[in-house]
């Protein structure tokens, strides 16, 4: 028999016991002044609940950037209460930032807040700014940022000094698996953009790209496959236009 006894309330103690048999067990519910069976449930269900629960880990920021970079499935109640926590912090700071005139200045310092670390003074975003995560965004020196741009930041967005980043460009780091099965799961892969590489507006750059320096993006464009340094490449997917 497994035997739990809840905290006291409105002056009952509740007695809630499993009486295991070979096939079947019965719950039961004892209070001072009655006694209720529940119906029969499986001897299965009834022994895991015998089993002491097992305390729960709580992931940490560097637990999950350490395991992003090994690019396997996000996949665990671990992960899932992580994501789920520091998406809710990272929205609580994007509502604000996308609701009012700031300045430079206090732009960068919810950035900073965002990204858990200080940004570069050179660092111009127009809000809107959009990001489910944004502890896994990091910008180099004298970079641009237009208004409503979105980073799915979770596998890591690397910009390099001197990029410009047109409207609405769309950073997604994550890929869901394609058989039926594995669809609910995604698979995390870094962003890497060089130095002066610029997005044209509307583009949208997928997971596990590298884009080279001085390289352009058209508008509109996919990016599935890494871009070299010094051409410009567009379409849907983005394809090789003319070198620079």
């Amino acid at each position: 028999m497994n035997r739990n006894i809840l905290p006291e309330k409105n002056g009952i103690t509740v007695i809630i016991s499993v009486i295991c048999t070979q096939h079947a067990a019965k719950a039961v519910i004892k209070t001072p002044t009655s006694v209720i069976y529940l119906q029969d449930i499986p001897a299965n269900l009834a022994n895991f609940a015998a089993k002491p629960t097992r305390k729960r880990k709580d992931m940490t920021l560097n637990d999950f950037l350490a395991y992003v970079k090994t690019g396997k499935p996000l996949n665990t109640e671990e992960i899932f209460l992580f994501m789920n926590e520091m998406s809710n912090e990272a929205r609580k700071i994007t509502f604000k930032l996308n609701t009012s005139y700031y300045t430079p200045d206090e732009v960068r310092e919810m950035l900073a807040e965002l990204f858990g670390q200080p940004v570069n003074p050179t660092l111009r975003v127009f809000p809107p700014f959009y990001t489910d995560f944004g502890k896994n965004i990091h910008i180099g020196q004298n970079v641009f940022i237009n208004a409503c741009c979105h980073f799915q930041d979770h596998g890591g967005v690397t910009i390099g000094d001197g990029c410009q980043i047109g409207h609405n460009v769309v950073f997604a780091t994550l890929n869901h698996g394609t058989a039926p099965e594995d669809r609910i799961y995604t698979y995390p892969a870094p962003i890497t953009l060089g130095k002066n590489v610029w997005i044209g507006s509307n583009a949208t750059i997928l997971q596990g790209v590298t884009i080279g320096d001085n390289a352009i993006v058209a508008a509109g464009a996919v990016v599935t496959k890494d871009v070299p340094a010094n051409v410009i490449v567009g379409g849907v997917p983005a394809r090789f236009i003319k070198s620079i």
